[in-house]
């Protein structure tokens, strides 16, 4: 970064506009992301000599000055409060990789069925890294030139604290979806599982015998449900379904989604095992009254 820009740093931070239901980082102290990938993601923007733009970066993350994220093929694209009345435009991209080199990584990649079944599953092989260096090619950029950023703010330098907010919460969704990661470098998660070989389609599920008809009559009186379900129990797992659907993407919130959904199915568990279990004696021995 030219020296001449340095006299930037010594000009106290201007205040921004506060957003309401702007994008909340889920990291509210320390670093940011928790994957190996969007660590490493991270640490390619923290490598750049950016100062106090970092930081002001990361408090603009935690603030929600972030009004939008849009994640395309080769580019994400976001709006950015500043202090400023209009939102500041800001866009993130990657060097692509050619097609030439995407297919030598998926040809590194498909020796491996370990990587398939991680990748598959949502996660990324470490190793992975390996695959992309040899084939002349680095899944993360490693110098300032790789990283093409703007913005509509008048900071001379790039990246400015608006990006630097972007590129942390592009980090922290990199742990939702690891695949971004590719999608940033030019290559959609479908196309990549393609060059791998592996069908995206969903296989078709095996036929069955149609159920019998229910008789609704008597599944309103009670007579459709089994006489034992046994005593009633608290599900071993709280919001089972909505952590298989895993993070909300871009998550607006000040508490995390999950970690909310815990308590409220903790409570909704609770009053419904009271609900079914069998009215108990009073202390002297009488039944309470209908």
């Amino acid at each position: 970064m030219n020296d001449r820009w340095r006299y930037w740093e010594d000009f106290p931070p201007s205040a921004p506009i506060p957003v309401q239901g702007g994008i909340r980082s889920h990291s509210r102290q320390g670093g940011f992301a928790q994957s190996w990938w969007a660590k490493r993601w991270i640490a390619a923007l923290e490598s750049f000599d950016l100062r106090g733009r970092l930081q002001r970066g990361r408090s603009y993350a935690r603030r929600g000055q972030v009004m939008d994220i849009q994640i395309g093929k080769g580019a994400a694209h976001a709006r950015v409060q500043g202090s400023y009345p209009t939102p500041y435009e800001v866009s993130v991209k990657v060097t692509p990789l050619s097609a030439e080199k995407w297919q030598k990584v998926a040809d590194a990649v498909s020796g491996s069925a370990v990587f398939v079944a991680k990748l598959l599953g949502g996660e990324m092989p470490q190793e992975i890294e390996s695959a992309f260096r040899s084939s002349g090619v680095s899944l993360f950029p490693e110098r300032r030139k790789d990283l093409i950023t703007d913005c509509s703010c008048p900071d001379a330098v790039n990246p400015c604290k608006h990006v630097a907010a972007v590129y942390y919460l592009l980090g922290e969704e990199f742990d939702r979806d690891p695949f971004l990661i590719f999608q940033l470098r030019g290559m959609m998660r479908d196309e990549f599982l393609s060059l791998l070989g592996a069908s995206t389609a969903a296989a078709p599920e095996p036929e069955q015998e149609p159920p019998e008809p229910l008789d609704t009559k008597s599944f309103w009186i009670g007579s459709a449900v089994p006489g034992d379900l046994g005593a009633p129990a608290p599900p071993s797992s709280k919001a089972a379904l909505p952590r298989r659907l895993g993070k909300f993407p871009f998550w607006r919130g000040r508490y995390d989604l999950l970690t909310t959904l815990d308590e409220i199915y903790s409570e909704a568990a609770e009053k419904a095992v009271q609900q079914l279990s069998p009215l108990q004696p009073s202390a002297g021995g009488d039944h309470p009254s209908n």
